[in-house]
């Protein structure tokens, strides 16, 4: 019997995987597998690898969603539906944003203007790029809601 040992990428990727998805319990057997170098464990390698891509996905579909609707944004809006063209927004600044540098360093954004401007489609897209590309919590307020909180 040859053992793979931990030097099986994709035997150590699953062990990985699982720690990952907080199975520490699987995860323990899955490297005490390893270190025997079980012919039907190696077998089981890919689709184990496999289901555990899958679930990794699914959990984070689910959290995007979720943040997405804890966020409480008016509706979903993204820059893609923003006509720059007919607003004075200053669309190098808006795109600058967009990529969330101002999130790392902890600088908040004010958006001023008046009705019909595009401040809360600006501030949902901003939003929803932090939480879907970020990974950030995000809470959506106009300003009647946060005076009024």
């Amino acid at each position: 019997m040859s053992g793979l040992g931990r030097h099986d990428p994709a035997s150590a990727a699953v062990e990985v995987m699982l720690r990952g998805l907080k199975m520490y319990g699987m995860a323990q057997a899955v490297g005490e597998l390893i270190e025997q170098g079980a012919p039907a464990f190696k077998a089981a390698v890919p689709i184990l690898s496999q289901l555990l891509k899958a679930e990794m996905s699914e959990r984070e579909v689910r959290s995007i969603a979720y943040q997405i609707k804890a966020a409480r944004f008016p509706a979903y809006k993204d820059l893609a539906g923003f006509d720059f063209a007919s607003s004075e927004v200053n669309e190098a600044l808006v795109r600058q944003l967009h990529r969330g540098e101002f999130i790392d360093g902890a600088h908040n954004v004010v958006a001023l203007g008046g009705p019909g401007t595009g401040k809360t489609h600006i501030a949902t897209a901003l939003g929803i790029q932090a939480v879907e590309h970020h990974r950030k919590k995000v809470r959506f307020f106009s300003t009647v809601d946060l005076v009024n909180a």
